[in-house]
């Protein structure tokens, strides 16, 4: 008899992104699969350091964008409800999302899996400001999928060919 890996504490960051919500579906399954105690937690990070730049450091805009991330957390977690899952919970944090992703929410949850979606940035990008989910998959003590395919496993990020 084979012993399945049970994972009770899944975190999926959420960013707005499409990649984000391919995760999120993915882990909506997978905690399911993981039965009755399996956790599924939704994680958003306001990046404190993009206000940064702004003169007056403007709380209503820091307003606006937790009030999108509640709306858009609260409708995952009605989806999640909606299939079936009853262990489900969300939090907005402010701060460097690497670490807050990386390491403060998975200790404080006690994070078995990270579940986070492939990166939305392109090679230029990447290497000048790294990307999240790379920082996570290196850094994390936990286990950390990054999820590339749909529920039936089938790409869907698939890299845009440049048009001749």
């Amino acid at each position: 008899m084979t012993m399945l890996q049970q994972y009770n504490n899944i975190l999926v960051p959420i960013d707005g992104s499409k990649e984000a919500e391919l995760a999120f579906k993915k882990a909506v399954a997978v905690t399911r699969r993981n039965g009755e105690t399996a956790k599924l937690h939704l994680l958003h990070v306001v990046d404190t350091r993009a206000f940064q730049n702004i003169s007056s450091f403007d709380t209503a805009m820091v307003e606006q964008v937790t009030e999108t991330a509640k709306k858009t957390l609260e409708k995952y977690v009605a989806e999640a409800k909606a299939a079936g899952l009853k262990n489900i919970d969300y939090s907005i944090e402010y701060g460097a999302p690497k670490v807050i992703i990386a390491k403060d929410i998975p200790a404080e949850k006690d994070v078995d899996l990270i579940m986070i979606g492939a990166t939305g940035l392109n090679a230029v990008e990447r290497l000048l400001i790294g990307s999240v989910t790379e920082y996570v998959t290196r850094t994390a003590a936990c286990d950390v999928l990054v999820v590339r395919t749909d529920l039936d496993n089938k790409p869907v990020l698939a890299e845009k060919k440049p048009k001749k």
